[in-house]
């Protein structure tokens, strides 16, 4: 994965934000839109598109178009810089493959720990009854 092609492939748009400005904020188009074509992307692997397809299935729409907004400053390019290292995070945390988990099997000491401690508590329930006096 090559950041710097993925990011040429980007497309941004400016939308009015909602929020803290007074009357600036009519008139200003503060808020980010990212937007990632996902399906037409030449910066990845088809084993990659497929990997990000199934983790991010519930980010992207219909048409595989992965939508970031950020709205967090007054700012329209610190904006832009916040949703770009959004995207990149998401898109590497999307790429990351998971550990295999390898089965293994507990130490005798620890089963014999564990048999001793179901012995004891038995013990202590068994010592709560009342006595027999037959």
């Amino acid at each position: 994965m090559n950041s710097k092609d993925i990011i040429n492939e980007l497309s941004f748009k400016a939308i009015r934000s909602s929020g803290a400005g007074g009357q600036h904020v009519n008139k200003t188009s503060s808020k980010i839109e990212l937007t990632f074509d996902l399906e037409n992307s030449n910066a990845l692997s088809k084993k990659e598109k497929e990997r990000l397809k199934e983790k991010l299935s519930s980010k992207l729409t219909n048409e595989n178009i992965l939508i970031l907004f950020c709205e967090e400053t007054r700012s329209q390019h610190r904006n832009k810089e916040i949703a770009i290292k959004r995207f990149l995070e998401t898109i590497k945390k999307g790429l990351t493959k998971p550990k295999i988990r390898k089965e293994t099997k507990p130490s005798k000491a620890s089963i014999q720990k564990r048999l001793e401690k179901k012995q004891n508590n038995s013990i202590k329930k068994a010592l709560r009854k009342k006595p027999n006096l037959d």
